[in-house]
Parts: structure tokens; C-alpha cells; sequence
């Protein structure tokens, strides 16, 4: 047991780390947006320039309904030029990510047997699942049926979508706040104040994450929802009234999420800059209908567009997450984050492959976003699943039931194996992050 000495110095070193590792992280990643918010067509690629136009009050010509990204760096645009208060925007909202992350796995693992250790080993690793990437060889090296690096296999950190890194935040809060309500919403509607104030929050989370893009915001929708009717029915409808009562802090959500689409499914008149883009595609695409409205159903023709092995594509993917699975089948029913964390992806994969855009958004593949959603997710939750073997040893491997993996040293292996996966990804992800700082093609 640390006395109170020692437990400050390990919060203080923890601390120490953290802060420095986040301002190195957070100049790097400014370095970033900023190129990226004063490049052009041909250098430091990223979709900012519209949201650039659309934070200073200029019609960009398309629609961008996501104020929260927009007027967080229109505020800062009152102290800096658009181009630094955009770039300062992006960067903030992904560091409070990673703190959100770091406080969460702190939560979790550092107040059992706390050592600066496991602190800096914390601070790492969740810096890190801000870097992984989908795994890749060395240029000169071609998978089967993979076109590209990114297109078609997909990272769970697209450095150059600003509206993905800005809505993380929420959309991890969002995350944890529903397995924080989980195990308490079907015991009736809520009285106790935390219990409430877990309600409150976890509707402004979702919100927020929606109102700054709502592609997490389906998936978790998607998801939540076939559980909640899942455990609803299971119970012979019991527990049907505190289900619908904690529906009602998904309202606000869909309320901003009907107004978003509302341009998915209603005709409208087109803006200049939309019907140049058709002009264009109309060149690609002759035979497709680019004036039609709506969601639609297929059979992963849009991902075939961009890749031609989407088995391989998942796989290199979440090489390390499925990796996990096979090693840790039982915690699915074990660890409720763990379990989440892949229903999550799985809703993600199915909507990437069987939904799409009609119109001319159709080969946007917007839906992808979402998938990507799910990735990082999956990783989020083989991390926390890792660190609670390792710092926990008693615990070990679950795996299946087969005798051979509760050998102390088949353990090791597997725990080895399992953090080697992680770290190819991450070595992966950091050469990723170098092309983009060199100005290099995301795809």
C-alpha cells in the first residue's frame, strides 16, 4: 500500500508525462492541420478548405451541417487568422481525446496497485491508438486485390477529415456514458441524482457528437437499439416502460439528425458548386441516376469500387482486434466494454457494405466514416482488454476453453503476441502520420 507521499509522486510523475507527451503530440498534429488549412490541390490533402469557407460565414456551396467544429473555430477566428484558428480548433479537439482516453484507462487500471509505470505505460498506449493505422507493406509490395493504402482498407485515424477528429471526443464520451447506463436503466425510471445526471450527460455527448458529424452517431444508434430491444424482449417486456424512458435521451439526437438528412431524401435545388460536381462525375458515371435522393441498399458495390478483396481489407484493418478475439472469445460475454466495443464495429461493417448515398454522393462512400468509427473503437476496446491482462496477472488469458492456453508460458506468448499485433499497426500508423507530415496523398 502507497502512502500518500508516494501516491503523489506517482500521480505528479503520471501527470508530467502525459502533459509533455500531449504538447508534443498536440504541436505535431497543429503542424498538421495548419499545412493542411493554408495547402492546395497538390500538397497536405484534407477536406478543410470548404470548412474553412463555412467557419467565416461563406457559402461553400454544399451543405455542412456540423456548427460545433465550425463555430468553435469561428471563436477562435476572433484571435487568430482563420487558417491558425481552424488548425487550432482540429488540434483540440483531438488532444481532448486522447486525455479523455488516458483519464478513462487511468480510471480503470491506476487505482489498483498505482505505480508510475503503469502510468507511463498508459499514456503511450493510449497516445498510440491515436496513431494506429491499418497495416501496410513497403512500397513495391502489393496485397491481393488491395488498390491502395487507405481507400477501400480504411484507418481508424483519417488525419485528413477534420469533422471525424472533432466529433471523437464526443463520440468516445458517448461510448463510455452508455456502458455506464447499461447495467442500471431497466431497474426503473431513474430517482437517484448521479443516475440522472448520467442521463443528461450522455444525451449532450451524443448530441454534440452528432451536431459535429453523425457518423459514430448511427452506428451507436444502429447498435443500442438492437440491444436494448434485444434485452427488452428477453425480459417478456418488464422492462419495457424504463427502456422507452431511457429512449427519450436519444430525442435530441434524432431530432438533429432528421434536420441533417433532410437533404439526403427531399429534392431541393441544387447549388452551383453541387451542380459542377455532378457536371463532373456525370463524366465517371453516365449511367448512374446522380440527381436521386435517399438512402439505398447494396451488396458492397460501392466499397468494390475501392477495393477488390474486402476480406483482406478488413483484415488488415483490424488485424490486431481480431487477433485479440480469437485469443479472448470468452470476455465477449465477460467485459461489457470489450463485448460493445465489437458490436460496434460489426453494426459499422454492415452498414458500410450493405448501405449507400443515392445521387451524386454515391461514390462519396460516406458510409465509411462510419466503419471507421468502428475501427477505432475495436482497437480502443482490445487495448483496454490488454491492459487489464497485463497489469492484472492473476487474470490472464481467458481464450476458448482449450486446456493448452492456460500454460503460464503459452500465456506470455499469447499476451506478447497479442501487444507485437498492436505495435506493427502503431509502426504502421507512425509512418502513416510521416507521409502526411511530408505532405504526401492520404490514399
Amino acid at each position: 500500500m502507497q502512502n500518500n507521499d508516494g501516491l503523489k509522486r506517482i500521480k505528479l510523475i503520471d501527470l508530467s508525462v502525459f502533459i509533455l507527451t500531449l504538447i508534443v503530440v498536440s504541436g505535431l498534429t497543429l503542424f498538421l492541420f495548419y499545412h493542411q488549412c493554408i495547402g492546395n490541390v497538390n500538397w497536405y490533402h484534407s477536406d478543410v478548405s470548404n470548412y474553412l469557407l463555412e467557419a467565416q460565414g461563406i457559402d461553400s456551396g454544399f451543405d455542412f451541417p456540423y456548427p460545433i467544429l465550425f463555430k468553435t473555430a469561428a471563436f477562435l477566428m476572433l484571435f487568430a487568422k482563420p487558417e491558425v484558428a481552424m488548425a487550432v480548433a482540429i488540434m483540440l479537439f483531438n488532444s481532448t481525446a486522447i486525455a479523455i482516453t488516458k483519464w478513462y484507462f487511468n480510471d480503470a487500471y491506476m487505482k489498483e496497485n498505482p505505480s508510475a509505470v503503469k502510468g507511463v505505460v498508459i499514456t503511450f498506449l493510449s497516445v498510440g491508438l491515436f496513431f494506429i493505422s491499418m497495416l501496410f507493406p513497403p512500397k513495391g509490395i502489393y496485397l491481393p486485390g488491395i488498390l491502395h493504402k487507405y481507400l477501400g482498407v480504411f484507418t481508424p485515424n483519417p488525419f485528413h477529415n477534420a469533422t471525424y477528429l472533432a466529433a471523437r471526443p464526443f463520440a468516445i464520451l458517448s461510448f463510455l456514458w452508455f456502458l455506464r447506463l447499461l447495467p442500471v436503466y431497466e431497474e426503473g425510471v431513474p430517482k437517484d441524482k448521479k443516475v440522472i445526471r448520467d442521463y443528461i450527460l450522455f444525451s449532450l455527448f451524443l448530441l454534440l457528437a452528432t451536431m459535429t458529424k453523425p457518423s459514430f452517431t448511427i452506428v451507436l444508434l444502429g447498435a443500442s437499439g438492437l440491444m436494448m430491444a434485444f434485452r427488452c424482449i428477453a425480459s417478456r417486456f418488464k422492462t419495457l416502460v424504463p427502456t422507452l424512458v431511457f429512449g427519450l435521451t436519444f430525442v435530441p439526437t434524432f431530432v438533429d439528425l432528421f434536420y441533417q438528412f433532410g437533404g439526403v431524401f427531399a429534392d431541393r435545388e441544387y447549388s452551383q458548386a453541387v451542380l459542377d460536381e455532378i457536371a463532373k462525375r456525370a463524366v465517371d458515371y453516365p449511367d448512374l441516376d446522380l440527381y436521386a435522393t435517399g438512402i439505398g441498399f447494396c451488396f458492397g458495390e460501392v466499397w468494390k469500387q475501392y477495393s477488390r478483396n474486402i476480406p483482406l481489407a478488413v483484415g488488415i484493418a483490424a488485424g490486431f482486434p481480431i487477433l485479440v478475439l480469437l485469443l479472448n472469445f470468452r470476455e465477449l460475454k465477460k467485459n461489457s466494454l470489450y463485448r460493445y466495443s465489437w458490436q460496434i464495429f460489426i453494426m459499422s461493417f454492415i452498414m458500410t457494405y450493405f448501405l449507400c448515398e443515392k445521387g451524386y454522393r454515391l461514390y462519396d462512400f460516406n458510409f465509411s466514416w462510419s466503419y471507421m468509427y468502428g475501427l477505432f473503437f475495436v482497437h480502443f476496446g482490445a487495448v483496454y482488454l490488454l491492459l487489464k491482462q497485463t497489469f492484472r496477472k492473476d487474470e490472464g488469458i481467458t481464450g476458448f476453453s482449450f486446456k493448452f492456453l492456460q500454460n503460464k508460458k503459452i500465456k506470455m506468448l499469447c499476451l506478447v503476441t497479442q501487444w507485437a499485433a498492436y505495435f506493427w499497426h502503431l509502426t504502421c500508423g507512425i509512418s502513416y502520420f510521416a507521409q502526411y507530415m511530408r505532405g504526401e496523398m492520404y490514399y
